[in-house]
């Protein structure tokens, strides 16, 4: 059974570091675009960081730019979200998502609707 499963969320003091991780099992990294999704309590989903197919490209929100970086582990079959310098507008579930990357092993996207896997979401709060 193909299953994207997020870890790595908690409860943090505004200024400190996260890093999630987003484990994939039944799918192969480089048929696949990873983004990394974002939802506020009252707020829609938000796109914060998508690393292309190919691992080449990645992009960010202008919210975190500067602050998260994303990676990934082809070994592990394991994308990463690191989160530095953490606000507490940062709070939010996060969720991870695949895009089939097809013939476009580069394109890198924060649109939600592209997207055709999802994981559960794991849940961080920023707060003193």
């Amino acid at each position: 059974q193909s299953q994207v499963v997020e870890s790595g969320g908690g409860l943090v003091q505004p200024g400190g570091s996260l890093r999630l991780s987003c484990a994939l099992s039944g799918f192969q990294l480089p048929h696949y675009a990873t983004g990394w999704f974002r939802q506020a309590p009252g707020k829609e989903r938000e796109g914060v960081s998508c690393i292309s197919a190919s691992g080449e490209r990645t992009i960010y929100a202008d919210s975190v730019k500067g602050r998260f970086t994303i990676s990934r582990d082809r070994a592990k079959n394991t994308v990463y979200l690191q989160l530095n310098s953490l606000k507490p507008e940062d709070t939010a579930i996060y969720y991870c998502a695949l895009r089939r990357s097809g013939t476009q092993p580069t394109y890198v996207s924060l649109d939600d609707d592209e997207y055709d896997y999802w994981g559960q979401g794991t849940p961080v709060t920023v707060s003193s």
